[in-house]
């Protein structure tokens, strides 16, 4: 007899659940539940954690956040569930991933209007097949791959003349690598990132979301923030997650005044050489567009030597009429 239950509200088997995700061998960073908490203490984001329960054992866990990108009326026509490396089911059961997804909608239809998984890793066309029968279309989305157990003279070699020409500009200009843990600088930086998404005109969480990441994981070392500075002073960031043995780009930004010195070369190359010295298996460069559709920072970061990986995403709209509406809406904001 397999139960579903909303551990959002049920908090008391939190103990259970971080240790199945932990055993999990696809577990990662974004179905850890302390993120879930930091979620919940941080504005425009939602929580929600299910797990499936078999004789009283956990069998399956997905954990998501609801989002919504805008201020009222916007915000309920962009309201969206967000599933980053899930579900989790033991042993890839695909009956009982058939089952999570069927009581999962059922669960969430009402509250959003669409739902996106995000995928981290490859699917089988078995998996993809179970997906499809609850009624998710399968999107390619390309992602790239850094593998670290190579020798980092390799992986010098692997990239491409113009980046190693401007990291040695970078160099001699003076540009200085270091990771950062002060609150001050952080503040620094979180400003840096800010700037940088308004400027390209990118949607941006709230500042509660990196505050409140920096409370739950900047001591273990799973949050860490690096810098790139020139005569001391800050030009460029990089805010990373490390779990596992692997490194997941998340958030970046350089001051627009000094991108002459190069930085946005510069430091993901000293991440690359930071995370092989210190053992970790892969970095993922993080999002890299559609195929066949052109993408600029694709062909920036591949430029870089990494691989060029298709994990896709499962979207399934819950809520057609109010999709087409905040397209509408959104679209009316942007005339605005």
């Amino acid at each position: 007899m397999i139960s579903v239950k909303n551990t959002s509200e049920n908090p008391e088997s939190i103990e259970s659940i971080i240790n199945f995700l932990d055993s999990h061998p696809n577990s990662n960073i974004f179905q850890n539940n302390t993120l879930q908490g930091v979620y919940s203490r941080s504005k425009k984001h939602n929580p929600f954690s299910y797990t499936f329960t078999s004789n009283s054992r956990i069998v399956a866990c997905l954990n998501g956040v609801i989002e919504r990108n805008y201020f009222w009326p916007f915000n309920n026509l962009t309201s969206r569930a967000i599933i980053i490396g899930g579900p989790l089911v033991l042993n890839n059961d695909l009956s009982l991933l058939n089952k999570l997804l069927e009581e999962y909608t059922k669960k969430i239809g009402r509250k959003v209007i669409y739902t996106q998984f995000r995928n981290v890793r490859k699917f089988s066309k078995e998996e993809i097949d179970t997906f499809k029968k609850q009624g998710y279309i399968y999107e390619e989305h390309l992602s790239i791959i850094h593998d670290l157990s190579i020798p980092i003279t390799d992986q010098w070699m692997k990239l491409h003349k113009g980046r190693r020409k401007n990291i040695r500009r970078a160099e001699r200009n003076g540009l200085v690598f270091r990771e950062i843990n002060t609150t001050p600088e952080f503040e620094e930086s979180f400003e840096l990132v800010q700037d940088t998404y308004k400027r390209l005109r990118l949607p941006f969480p709230d500042k509660s979301l990196f505050s409140e990441m920096k409370k739950a994981f900047m001591d273990n070392g799973i949050f860490r923030t690096f810098i790139a500075t020139r005569n001391d002073k800050t030009i460029a960031t990089r805010m990373v997650l490390c779990y596992k043995g692997l490194i997941y780009d998340w958030y970046a930004g350089a001051s627009s005044d000094h991108l002459y010195l190069y930085p946005n070369d510069y430091l993901p190359w000293k991440i690359l050489e930071w995370g092989t010295k210190n053992g970790f298996k892969y970095f993922d460069f993080g999002g890299a567009g559609k195929p066949n559709i052109p993408y600029g920072v694709r062909d920036h970061k591949l430029k870089f030597g990494g691989e060029l990986v298709e994990f896709g995403r499962f979207v399934k709209v819950h809520k057609p009429i109010f999709m087409r509406m905040g397209k509408i809406g959104i679209s009316m904001k942007k005339m605005i």
